[in-house]
């Protein structure tokens, strides 16, 4: 065996304690660290004939990275959804390195890793009051998630034309519509060969990111005949939008399309009582995306996608093996390598079993609402400011704004950012720039606000009166 593997092994129980004080360090610094490291430089890395050792690799991490990295899973980084990581979740994780399980199949010869994704999804679906209706699996984040969803959506759209698209290939007679995608269904688009010039616009609602309901069943009768596949939003990225499910299944029982649901972050509004009604009638959607490392809090890459059971042979038939016999038969025996793209699946599923099963419903519903009464916190702020304005109404989790006497909103970001105190990104509504900032960190309190504040009105004045 070489010889830095041997002594690591040797020592395995030094460099994990090493590993956890380097954690417990960073995690009691966390509220205080960068949220913006403007120089990023580093030199380059040459790799030596001879390896260091886990120790003396750990010290030139510190040494050399550490220092660059940004609280991104702090309570003020409200940038891109970005969640943290709960102690259960950093369990879970951890623990998924240690096992290091290739989640595949539920039966056989394989690990238990499977069954636990499967209890997972089912207390998922627990957590989200949804039926047991519905197969699900951990993929990568939103994008893969929507990408699964659209997938099996179009090998249903294919079968209406006679074609099974999974052997076939593409046909140009299918028809996608949405109204205010995310990026991640515009890239998903593209990479299962529909093209991201190829969507059906739908109306919003005037001063609205949520679709036009009016105009989706008139694009529904322009496409008659054809298979159609829509995608609705539960939560838009800016404004926290949510398409009004229950108008769109009636209208669903009418026209018989695909009906994907984008609840990347807004799925979790089902955890709060006040908010659940924004997802009526999602139960009855053909496939549904939840982001777990967005709103859930656990690392990055986790999310989910649900697909009704019904549709289990379309999903097979999709994301199936056939070259594979070893593997056995697809329908009878489960395994997440005929249902998901990946073949090589990391047991994501750990971190958020943890997470469901250490802080249960009552839990998830404290993280939901405490994000949502900052949110509100920030919105208040705002609609009492003589510096900024609201760009749209604070729905749920996040709040977009713009300055009140200024339009150099790229500017504004830069002082505000580069201050390290907190980071809120830029975002576009109704053709104008705007600022977006998103909560979904369960660590950030009231304190945090005041500082942001605090920070925002430095950063306009200094904007207005540069040096």
């Amino acid at each position: 065996m070489n010889i830095e593997l041997q002594k690591d092994l040797a020592q395995l129980d030094q460099i994990l304690e090493n590993v956890k004080n380097t954690s417990l360090d960073f995690f009691s610094q966390l509220s205080d660290l960068p949220t913006y490291v403007k120089d990023q430089k580093a030199d380059a890395e040459l790799l030596g004939t001879n390896g260091l050792g886990v120790e003396k690799s750990l010290e030139r991490f510190k040494e050399k990275y550490q220092k660059l990295m940004v609280a991104s899973s702090g309570p003020r980084f409200w940038g891109f959804v970005t969640g943290g990581a709960t102690p259960a979740a950093i369990a879970g994780d951890w623990l998924t390195a240690v096992f290091d399980q290739n989640t595949q199949s539920t039966s056989g010869t394989c690990d238990v890793s499977a069954i636990v994704e499967k209890q997972t999804i089912r207390l998922l679906c627990q957590l989200f009051n949804l039926p047991e209706d519905f197969n699900g699996g951990f993929v990568t984040g939103a994008t893969m998630s929507n990408f699964t969803g659209l997938a099996v959506g179009r090998q249903w759209a294919g079968k209406k034309l006679g074609i099974d698209i999974s052997k076939e290939g593409m046909s140009s007679g299918l028809v996608v519509m949405a109204a205010t995608p995310h990026s991640s269904v515009i890239k998903s688009l593209a990479m299962l060969g529909f093209g991201s010039n190829h969507l059906v616009k739908i109306d919003a609602l005037p001063g609205r990111e949520a679709m036009d309901i009016s105009d989706l069943e008139a694009k529904l009768n322009e496409n008659k005949g054809k298979p159609v596949i829509v995608n609705c939003s539960a939560g838009t990225v800016n404004t926290v939008d949510f398409d009004d499910i229950n108008a769109i299944i009636g209208l669903k029982k009418k026209y018989d399309f695909w009906l994907h649901i984008d609840a990347a972050f807004g799925g979790f509004a089902a955890c709060s009582p006040a908010h659940i009604h924004l997802l009526k009638g999602w139960e009855q959607a053909d496939s549904i995306t939840i982001d777990c490392h967005k709103w859930m809090n656990v690392p990055y890459d986790s999310a989910v996608i649900l697909v009704r059971k019904e549709h289990d042979r379309l999903q097979v038939e999709t994301f199936q093996n056939s070259n594979a016999p070893y593997l056995g038969d697809t329908f009878e025996n489960f395994s997440y390598l005929n249902r998901l793209p990946e073949n090589s699946r990391r047991f994501r599923a750990l971190p958020a079993w943890f997470s469901l099963t250490a802080y249960g419903r009552n839990g998830f519903q404290w993280i939901v609402e405490n994000s949502i009464a900052r949110a509100h916190e920030l919105g208040d702020y705002i609609i009492g400011s003589e510096l900024f304005e609201l760009a749209a109404p604070v729905r749920l989790n996040v709040v977009s704004f713009r300055l009140k006497k200024s339009n150099e909103v790229a500017g504004f970001l830069e002082k505000l950012n580069q201050n390290g105190k907190v980071f809120i990104t830029p975002t576009m509504l109704d053709g104008k720039s705007a600022v977006r900032a998103a909560f979904v960190n369960y660590r950030t309190t009231s304190a945090d606000i005041a500082i942001a504040v605090k920070e925002m009105e430095a950063a306009y004045h200094s904007l207005l009166q540069p040096d």
